[in-house]
């Protein structure tokens, strides 16, 4: 999660939401990303869909069964809904999001079994730490 949260403040220094996503596997560090929705002016590049698409192009598969991922924040529902196409075996992440999770929050994408894939998924580690530079970021945006 240091890693995710380091990449998480990589992204405030181009204005984009401070959240950051790490893909492990087997222990070794494939990808680290943050958010470049600002940077690249696209609506996807969000730090989890970049941290994923790295992992598939080093592993050379979409399939990423034996894959951890960890952000910094609970994904979206776009996100999350990569994270099962992908078949992502686990999620680790920090704050919760109540406004647009979907691991947990405000839907459940990871566990719903009407889908074809289910992940582990473990929230709120460094939790605080991840939700103090969100609330950082969003006060001095509203303060310009």
């Amino acid at each position: 999660m240091a890693i995710a949260l380091a990449e998480a403040r990589a992204a405030v220094s181009h204005g984009d939401v401070p959240v950051g996503a790490v893909a492990v596997d087997g222990g070794l560090v494939l990808s680290r990303r943050h958010n470049e929705r600002e940077l690249r002016r696209d609506p996807t590049a969000h730090a989890e869909i970049l941290a994923l698409q790295d992992a598939a192009r080093v592993l050379g598969t979409w399939r990423l069964e034996t894959l951890t991922l960890v952000v910094s924040l609970e994904p979206c529902p776009m996100c999350a809904g990569a994270l099962v196409a992908a078949r992502v075996g686990r999620l680790v992440f920090g704050a919760v999001d109540p406004k647009a999770g979907a691991c947990g929050s405000l839907y459940n994408l990871c566990a719903d079994p009407r889908l074809n894939h289910e992940l582990q998924v473990l929230p709120g580690v460094l939790s605080g730490e991840s939700a103090e530079l969100l609330a950082s970021f969003f006060a001095q945006r509203r303060t310009r």
